[in-house]
């Protein structure tokens, strides 16, 4: 059972998500839908944020099981409006994976329920898996088991992520390849607040302390207002300055009967 973007518009998305269509909110689909709205009322569920985070329509199981660009996620309907996978992330995965090997050693930060985790995992590289989440961690446990890798070289990490990779550069740990998805505002299960503004350049600056020489890439990827391609762009050129490499900067989008943007990254790779 796959994902797929069935259609977009007046600021909603309908996607289908193995056996069960959703319509969930999208502010950058301002455009109108392709489809009819008769195909719309046959969404499962949808969620709202109006007057407060609710999910309406039929009932659905507590959880079930999809693929993703050959990743498998256990899905749930969250309070927040997310179902346990971003399926945008899914080209940076497939953009990765030829870059890693079972040489390589990957830090995933802001890790959620693993997804570029076991893309890396599945090319036999070693994994450090990052979030200050405990129920995400858990839940991307859950999703090790779907993928059958239990057995592969993953480290769970439960913890604030600037106290982590402070550590680490005291250590002088490096990473063949780093990826962070930083969200605009999160809390820690110690209390920690992370407010993108206040902590990215600190941890990008931690990051690039972190990338062993020759072959390497970070990826910086962001669903934050504001964070266009060329602001990501600008904090990867300052961070990686005292570093040869080639910088990226687009679009996140999923493909559609018109392809939605869903966030934006950039990406270096050193030479």
């Amino acid at each position: 059972m796959k994902y797929q973007l069935l259609d977009s518009g007046f600021e909603q998305k309908l996607e289908q998500f193995g056996p069960y269509v959703f319509s969930r909110p999208c502010s950058q689909a301002v455009w109108a839908p392709s489809l009819p709205k008769t195909e719309w009322k046959k969404a499962h569920a949808s969620f709202t944020r109006e007057p407060s985070n609710r999910w309406t329509g039929k009932s659905l199981p507590s959880h079930w099981v999809i693929e993703h660009e050959s990743v498998k996620f256990k899905l749930e309907p969250t309070d927040f409006g997310h179902v346990g996978m971003f399926p945008e992330h899914g080209e940076l995965w497939n953009w990765l994976r030829p870059r890693l090997s079972s040489q390589s050693k990957m830090l995933n930060l802001f890790a959620y329920t693993g997804g570029a985790t076991f893309a890396a995992a599945q090319m036999g590289s070693s994994v450090c898996h990052v979030d200050a989440s405990k129920t995400a961690v858990a839940w991307a446990r859950e999703n090790c088991a779907l993928n059958h890798l239990e057995k592969a070289p993953i480290r769970w990490i439960v913890d604030d992520v600037v106290k982590f990779l402070t550590r680490e550069v005291k250590r002088k740990s490096l990473y063949n390849g780093i990826i962070l998805d930083p969200p605009t505002f999160g809390r820690g299960n110690r209390g920690e607040i992370f407010k993108i503004e206040t902590h990215l350049v600190e941890i990008l600056k931690l990051c690039s302390e972190l990338l062993a020489d020759g072959p390497s890439f970070l990826i910086l990827s962001s669903h934050t207002p504001g964070y266009t391609p060329l602001v990501l762009h600008h904090l990867l050129q300052q961070c990686m300055d005292n570093r040869n490499g080639v910088l990226e900067k687009g679009e996140l989008t999923i493909k559609g009967p018109l392809d939605l943007p869903s966030g934006t990254y950039a990406r270096w790779q050193g030479e």
